[in-house]
C-alpha cells in the first residue's frame, strides 16, 4: 500500500509542538471529549437498574471500547487521514479527491451526490451537538442540589444564545484558553475514573471483545438496538478529519493515541465501576464519579466544555459551507473575517443564525439531553458511512490498493458503519427524524440550485456572442474607446460577458483598457499566490484575466487585479468601473425544472448576496446592468 501523494502543510509533516498539541485539544476533540456526559448513561438507561448485571455492564463498556478503537483509533486515525488535499480534509475535500480519479462522469455525479449528503447530514450534526451536549452539562446541577432542576432548561438557553451572540467576534481570542481548559477536562475525567477502577479493578476484563459476544448471546436483537447508543461515544469522530488542515495530521494522532483515548477509556471504565458498586448511580454516572465538593466545579468545567465542543461545530459548519459556496452547491454567502491573519477564522451571519433557530427549537422541544439523544447519531453515522465509501474509491485508485486490501479494510469498516446507521434508523419515530429532515431539506436546496445553474449557463451560452467573433469584429467596428478601465465579470472566458454587450448596446461605448475577469475555484484549499493571477491580451488593450482561489479561500477581485502589476500589466484602481450582469431568473414557457425545485432555485437566487459583496468589489466603482434569464 502506498503512501499519500498529496502535498500536506510542513506541519502536517513535520512538526509537532506543545502549542499545536493543546490547539487539537481545544477545537478537534471538543464534541467526542464531551461524550462521557451521556453516552454510557444512555445506552444503560434502556435496561433500567434491575438490569444492571455484570454481564450488561462489561458488554455495554466493551462495545463502546472497540468502538472507539475501530471506528475511531483504526478508520480515522489509521486509513482515512492520510487522504489530504494538501493537508486539507473533510467530507467536501474527500469528494474532490475522489472526481479526482474518478473518469466516467457517472461515478463523478454520484461522487458529488454522495458528499452532498455527508455535507447535509454535517450540519444536522450542528444543531443537535451544541443542544445536548450544553444541556447534558448543565443537567449536572441537578446532582449538585435537586432545588435546580427547574432552572437548567432557562440556563441552557442562556448559554447557547449567548455562545451564538459572541460568534462575530471570532474565535481567536477565546481560542488561546481552548486548550488548557479541554486538557484539564481531560485530565480531570481520567482521574475520576481511576478513583473508581481501583474499587472495582475487574471492571478492566471489559476490554476483550469476548464480552461483546456474551452480551449478544445474552440479549440476542437487543444488541443491535443498543448500538444505536453506543455510537454515542463516536460522535466527533469525523472532526478529525475535517479539522486537519488546521493542525497537521501528527498532532491531531499522537494527540489521540497518547492522551484523549486513554482518558476517555478511564472515565467510561469508571462509571461502569461506579454502577456496579451502585445501580443508582445511574440516573448520572459522569457528574456523580466525582465527591460531593467537587461536583459544582465540575458542571463549571463541563459547561465550558460543552461550549467548546459546541463551539468547533459551529466554526466547522461555517468552513463546510463556505466551501459550498465555492463548489456551486449553494449561493453566495456574506462571509466576514475575524481575523487579519488567520484566513479560516470566519463568520457566516446567515448560517449562524440558521443552527441558533434549530438549536433552540431542539432544546425547548426534546427538554432534556436524554430525550434528545434519541434524535443523536443518525446524521453522525450516515456522515461516517459517505466517509468510508469515497475512501474506498480513493485508496483503490489513488494510492493503488489491491482489490483485495480495499474490500478487506474499508468493507469490514461499511458494515459497521451500516450497522450503526441502521441501529439509529430505529430512533426515527422518537426524534431521529429531526437530523433527517434538516439533511433532506439542505439536500433538496443544494440540487436544485446546482441544477438550475447549470441550466442557466447552458441558456447564457446560447444567448452569448463568443469571444473569437467579437474580437475579429472589434478593429473594423466604429466603437468609440473611452479612457479609463472597465473590468467585467464572466463565468465562461470563452464567451462575452452580457454586461459588455448590453454597455455597448446602451452606452456606445468601449473603455480603452478592457478586463474580461474568470473566476475559478481550484480543487486545492489554497492556491499560492504566484498561481492566483494568469492574464493573456486578447486584442489591443483587451485582456482575459483568470484568477483563481482555492475552495477554502474567499475571493477578493480588486486585490488579486493588483497583483497584475508584477507581471507588467498597468491597473489604476481609481481609474477602474466593474460591470456586473444582474441575473433575473423568470420561469421559462416550458420550465426545465419541477415547481418546487423551480421555486427553491428562485427564492435563493433573489436572496443571494450580491456579486459585489461576495468578491470585495468597492460598491461606489460598480455598474450593475440586468439581464433575465428563462429556465
Amino acid at each position: 500500500m502506498s503512501t499519500s501523494t498529496a502535498v500536506a502543510p510542513t506541519h502536517a509533516r513535520d512538526t509537532v509542538t506543545p502549542a499545536l498539541l493543546l490547539g487539537v485539544l481545544g477545537i478537534v476533540y471538543g464534541d467526542i471529549g464531551t461524550s462521557p456526559l451521556y453516552a454510557l448513561s444512555t445506552c444503560l438507561t434502556f435496561f433500567g437498574k434491575a438490569g444492571m448485571t455484570e454481564d450488561t455492564v462489561l458488554g455495554i463498556l466493551s462495545m463502546i471500547f472497540w468502538s472507539l478503537i475501530l471506528v475511531v483509533t483504526v478508520k480515522y486515525v489509521t486509513f482515512v487521514m492520510r487522504a489530504d488535499n494538501h493537508g486539507e480534509g473533510g467530507i467536501l475535500t474527500m469528494m474532490v479527491l475522489a472526481q479526482r480519479v474518478t473518469r466516467r462522469p457517472k461515478v463523478a455525479s454520484a461522487v458529488a451526490m454522495i458528499a452532498i449528503i455527508g455535507a447535509c447530514l454535517f450540519f444536522g450534526d450542528g444543531m443537535i451537538t451544541p443542544a445536548i451536549s450544553v444541556l447534558s452539562a448543565v443537567e449536572g446541577l441537578e446532582v449538585t442540589a435537586p432545588i435546580f432542576k427547574p432552572a437548567v432548561l432557562p440556563l441552557s438557553v442562556l448559554v447557547i444564545g449567548l455562545l451564538f451572540a459572541f460568534q462575530y467576534r471570532g474565535t481567536a481570542t477565546i481560542g488561546r484558553i481552548f486548550g488548557p481548559v479541554m486538557a484539564v477536562f481531560f485530565l480531570t475525567i481520567g482521574l475520576l475514573g481511576v478513583t473508581q477502577i481501583v474499587h472495582n479493578p475487574s471492571v478492566l476484563r471489559a476490554l476483550s471483545p469476548s464480552y461483546i459476544v456474551i452480551f449478544a448471546a445474552h440479549h440476542g436483537l437487543v444488541t443491535f438496538v443498543t448500538l444505536g447508543s453506543v455510537v454515542l461515544a463516536v460522535t466527533g469522530a469525523e472532526a478529525l478529519y475535517a479539522d486537519m488542515g488546521h493542525f497537521g495530521r501528527r498532532p491531531i494522532q499522537r494527540s489521540w493515541t497518547f492522551f484523549v483515548l486513554p482518558c476517555l477509556v478511564l472515565n467510561y471504565f469508571g462509571q461502569g465501576a461506579l454502577i456496579l458498586r451502585d445501580p443508582d448511580a445511574l440516573d448520572n454516572p459522569f457528574f456523580l464519579l466525582a465527591p460531593l465538593w467537587l461536583r459544582l466545579p465540575l458542571v463549571i468545567l463541563a459547561t465550558a466544555a460543552t461550549v467548546i465542543a459546541s463551539q468547533a461545530m459551529i466554526s466547522g459548519a461555517y468552513s463546510v459551507a463556505r466551501q459550498c459556496v465555492q463548489l456551486g452547491f449553494i449561493p453566495r454567502m456574506i462571509v466576514r473575517h475575524t481575523s487579519e491573519t488567520e484566513e479560516g477564522q470566519i463568520y457566516l451571519p446567515q448560517v449562524n443564525t440558521i443552527i441558533l433557530i434549530g438549536v433552540l427549537l431542539l432544546v425547548l422541544s426534546f427538554r432534556s439531553s436524554a430525550a434528545l439523544a434519541s434524535a443523536y447519531g443518525v446524521a453522525v453515522t450516515g456522515t461516517f458511512t459517505c466517509t468510508t465509501l469515497l475512501s474506498a474509491l480513493v485508496f483503490r485508485r489513488q494510492f493503488k490498493w489491491s482489490r483485495a486490501a480495499t474490500l478487506c479494510v474499508f468493507g469490514s469498516l461499511l458494515i459497521l458503519d451500516l450497522l450503526f446507521f441502521t441501529s439509529n434508523l430505529l430512533k426515527v419515530p422518537e426524534g431521529g427524524w429531526v437530523p433527517l429532515a434538516v439533511g433532506l431539506v439542505l439536500m433538496a436546496i443544494m440540487t436544485s440550485w446546482k441544477r438550475g445553474r447549470e441550466l442557466m449557463l447552458q441558456r447564457w451560452k446560447q444567448d452569448s456572442l463568443p469571444l473569437n467573433s467579437f474580437l475579429a469584429r472589434l478593429p473594423a467596428s466604429r466603437i468609440i474607446r473611452v479612457p479609463g478601465t472597465a473590468v467585467f465579470l464572466t463565468g465562461n472566458g470563452a464567451y462575452v460577458p452580457n454586461a459588455l454587450l448590453h454597455n455597448l448596446k446602451h452606452n456606445k461605448v468601449l473603455h480603452e483598457r478592457v478586463f474580461l475577469v474568470t473566476v475559478q475555484t481550484a480543487d486545492v484549499p489554497e492556491v499560492p499566490e504566484a498561481e492566483r493571477v494568469e492574464v493573456e491580451e486578447l486584442a489591443p488593450q483587451v485582456n482575459r484575466v483568470t484568477v483563481r482561489y482555492g475552495f477554502k479561500e474567499s475571493p477578493n477581485i480588486p486585490r488579486a487585479l493588483e497583483e497584475m502589476r508584477v507581471v507588467g500589466v498597468p491597473f489604476d484602481p481609481m481609474q477602474t468601473s466593474y460591470f456586473l450582469g444582474r441575473e433575473v431568473i423568470v420561469p421559462a414557457l416550458v420550465p426545465k425544472l419541477p415547481f418546487w425545485r423551480l421555486w427553491i432555485f428562485l427564492v435563493l437566487s433573489r436572496n443571494a448576496v450580491a456579486a459585489t459583496e461576495f468578491f470585495r468589489i468597492p460598491s461606489d466603482r460598480v455598474v450593475e446592468l440586468g439581464v433575465r434569464i428563462a429556465i
